[in-house]
């Protein structure tokens, strides 16, 4: 049939098609596959606090956070309620 020189041009493919397939595919990737400004600047990005008193500024900083946020979502309950309130009295004076 082929012979000799047809097997050798088969195993040539099947060695040499994969590889070069990833060469092409992973040589110059830097400017192929690359996002400009994909990552965050290190100094917009989150720091994670070391020091016990960085730590501490870190739980201050949340609480006060959170207690402001409590503070404004109470406050708007009571506004609705409050709402709620006046219109249920304008109904029962109609």
């Amino acid at each position: 049939m082929g012979g000799l020189n047809l097997e050798v041009f088969k195993f040539g493919m099947y060695v040499m098609f994969p590889i070069g397939i990833m060469y092409y595919f992973g040589t110059n990737l830097d400017s192929r596959f690359t996002v400009p400004d994909f990552w965050p600047k290190p100094e917009n990005a989150n720091r994670v606090p070391l020091e016990r008193e960085e730590i501490h500024a870190e739980l201050e900083r949340l609480r006060a956070r959170r207690l402001y946020l409590r503070e404004q979502r109470l406050a708007a309950e009571a506004r609705a309620a409050a709402l709620a309130e006046q219109q249920q009295q304008q109904q029962q004076q109609e």
